[in-house]
Formats: C-alpha cells, sequence, structure tokens
C-alpha cells in the first residue's frame, strides 16, 4: 500500500491497544452477540474505562481530547477483526458531536462525561416508517407546552437502539414549515411516554442493536431542546458529511480485511495440485481488488485531510461515500466468490463481512441520494 501520512506516532500505539482489546475483548464474543442479536454491555463499559469511547470530545467532558483521527483509527481496528456489532463509532462521533456543537452546557456535562465512561449508550433517531433519505419528510412532533415539548411519533432502524438510554430525535416543531420547522431533541430513554420496539432481524450486522422507537406524549423539558428550535435541519446537514466519511473508512477498512483474509486463503486452498491463487484468474482478480482498495484509500485519507481542515464539503463526502460502498460490496464479492462453497458458510468472516457490506450503500443515505447531491455540484 502507498505509505499513510495522516498518522503520528500517538495515533499508531493506540492503534496497537485498539488491536489487542478488539482481539481479546470482542472477537472472542462476537459469535454468541450475533446469535442474541446484540453485545453485552459489558463490553461498553470496558471500551469507556480503557478511553475508547468519544476519544475525540474535549478532556474537560470526560473524552481523551484527541482528533478525529483517533476515532478512525478505531473504526479501522473494528473493521479489522470483522466485528460490526460494537456501535461504538454512531456513538462516540454522530451522537455525541451534536451534543458538544450544539448543546448547552447543562445537555454537555449531563450526557457527554457518562457517554465517555460508556454509562450512557446514545442513538439518533432520524429514519421513520415513511421518511428515510428525505428527512424533510418526518412526521414525529414536538409541540410546545410551558416549560416542554410534547413529543410524539415512531422511529424505526435505530442502531444501538434497544441498548440507548440517550436519543437525539428529529421531530417537527412547525409542520408548515418545511426545512425550518424541524428541531432536535435529546430524549432520555428513562422519560415516560417512550418504549422501544423489538430488535429488527437484519441481513447482516446480526450482532448489532437495530430498534424501532416509540414517542407517545413523551414530556421533553426545553432544555433538552438542541440548539435553537427550527435550525434542526440545518445542524443535520452540517454533521452529515463527517457521517458519510465514517461510512467510507468503514468501507475501505472492511475491504483491506477481506482481501487479507481471501489472498490467505487463496494460497492455503489447492485445486488441481496446486494453490488456488496461482490460477491467472484468481491472481488478476485480487489485483483488481488491491487497486481498487489503493485508490479508495488515498481518496478517503484526502478526505480525511480535508475534515481536519474543516474543508471537507458536502458533495466530496458524498463521492467517497458513493463510490467506497460501492466497491466495497463488488469487491467482497468477488472475495466470497474466491473462497467457493466456504465463502457462503458463516463461519467465515468473509461472509459475514460480505452480508455487513449491503447495508453500507443504503444507510447515511441512500447512493443514489448521494449521486444526487454530487450531480447538483456539476
Amino acid at each position: 500500500m502507498i505509505p499513510r501520512t495522516l498518522f503520528t506516532e500517538e495515533h499508531e500505539m493506540l492503534r496497537e491497544a485498539a488491536r489487542r482489546f478488539m482481539e481479546t475483548e470482542v472477537a472472542p464474543h462476537n459469535e454468541r452477540w450475533e446469535e442474541q442479536g446484540y453485545v453485552d454491555r459489558e463490553v461498553w463499559h470496558k471500551a469507556g474505562a480503557a478511553g475508547f469511547l468519544c476519544a475525540s470530545m474535549p478532556d474537560q467532558y470526560g473524552g481523551a481530547g484527541g482528533d478525529k483521527l483517533y476515532s478512525v483509527v478505531l473504526m479501522e481496528e473494528q473493521a479489522r477483526i470483522g466485528c460490526s456489532g460494537l456501535g461504538f463509532g454512531l456513538h462516540s462521533e454522530i451522537v455525541a458531536p451534536y451534543i458538544l456543537h450544539y448543546g448547552s452546557e447543562y445537555l454537555k456535562s449531563t450526557y457527554l462525561p457518562k457517554m465517555a465512561t460508556g454509562e450512557m449508550i446514545g442513538a439518533i433517531a432520524m429514519t421513520e416508517p415513511g421518511a428515510g433519505s428525505d428527512l424533510q419528510g418526518v412526521k414525529a412532533t414536538a409541540v410546545r407546552n410551558g416549560d416542554h415539548y410534547i413529543l410524539n411519533g415512531s422511529k424505526t432502524f435505530i442502531t444501538n437502539g434497544w441498548h440507548a438510554d440517550l436519543v437525539i430525535v428529529v421531530a417537527k416543531t412547525d409542520p408548515e414549515a418545511g426545512s425550518k420547522g424541524i428541531s432536535l431533541f435529546v430524549v432520555d430513554t428513562s422519560m415516560p411516554g417512550f418504549s422501544k420496539g423489538k430488535r429488527l432481524k437484519k441481513a447482516g450486522m446480526k450482532a448489532q442493536d437495530t430498534a424501532e422507537l416509540f414517542f407517545d406524549n413523551v414530556r421533553v423539558p426545553t432544555a433538552n431542546l438542541l440548539g435553537e428550535e427550527g435550525q434542526g435541519f440545518k445542524y443535520l446537514m452540517s454533521e452529515l458529511p463527517w457521517e458519510r466519511l465514517q461510512i467510507s473508512v468503514t468501507a475501505i477498512a472492511a475491504v483491506e480485511a477481506g482481501l487479507d483474509w481471501t489472498v490467505a486463503y487463496t494460497r492455503d486452498r489447492k485445486a488441481f495440485k496446486r494453490p488456488v491463487s496461482e490460477f491467472q484468474t484468481v491472481a488478476h482478480a485480487l489485483a483488481e481488488i488491491r487497486t481498487e482498495l489503493e485508490l479508495g484509500r488515498v481518496f478517503v485519507d484526502r478526505c480525511l485531510q480535508l475534515l481536519l481542515e474543516n474543508k471537507l464539503d458536502a458533495a466530496t463526502a458524498s463521492m467517497a461515500k458513493y463510490w467506497t460502498t460501492e466497491m466495497q460490496f463488488r469487491a467482497l464479492d468477488r472475495c466470497v466468490q474466491l473462497h467457493g462453497g466456504y465463502g457462503y458458510m458463516w463461519e467465515y468472516p468473509i461472509t459475514r463481512a460480505w452480508a455487513d457490506a449491503r447495508v453500507q450503500r443504503i444507510y447515511g443515505g441512500t447512493n443514489e441520494i448521494m449521486k444526487e447531491l454530487i450531480s447538483r455540484n456539476l
């Protein structure tokens, strides 16, 4: 691979620690977690104690005070072992930043320290049964009533939803105002009227708890309004480029892991008295995957550099999300093919990685939406 220049010695020390954590505290439990449909809460506490949650949050709120590359390292190491059940990235780099960037000091001091330790697990509730990529189409409402908002509605496909202790909820405070009528609320899941539906069974990411959430006249204090009323859509658009780039980071890391597994398998597997890797069709397939991986990583690393400089725009992030996730599924599908029948056996990590990859082209905004966003900047 082309040498990467993003990471410092401190980042690489974190990588070593994260790799040990993933290999000792995560990998041995992954099969059991997939069967039960969620990871043990204990692993969240262990990750918090190790400083792996909210790593880019300021230390005054319990974070490690690092840059976003700290979290990138953790995402890459999680993808390397093929365990998609951990919702650490969403918790640390999607939920927590909303509170940090738009929350009052009360919200920051109340929730961020507990998120950093794993005492509280965060989720974000955008998607509804009838509204996905079109965030302006959400039906959940929040009506002002004195010093509270009365929140009603339902959400679905919510990562960390079953474990969640706090949820950032997207709701309409003015249904007639379009995008300017959307607001964000920090909802404590202990609030009366909040309930969790069943854990959803998915084609992949089987250890990641994904749930339906319901809000029945939930009284949310006005103090839990995130930022200003009616500014929610603006906040969402500001944070989505980083969310989409995170998907790209995991896509590239997953392809790298899948290629490593496949190279090892094809060297060990023999057909017609020689290693499968020596057949030209196999060698060329691996070469093509390696080339696309290299191209994708260079582009994503450049996007990460732009992010650190606050120069990453929405169109470029959309390009990264669209191209890398398409490449991820295409590459891992070829890796499955090169495993033969074993590539369809769940016990093989390439099979799980292939199944996990399919949703990458859907969440964070479908790839069709990504192309639409890119086309607007032509």
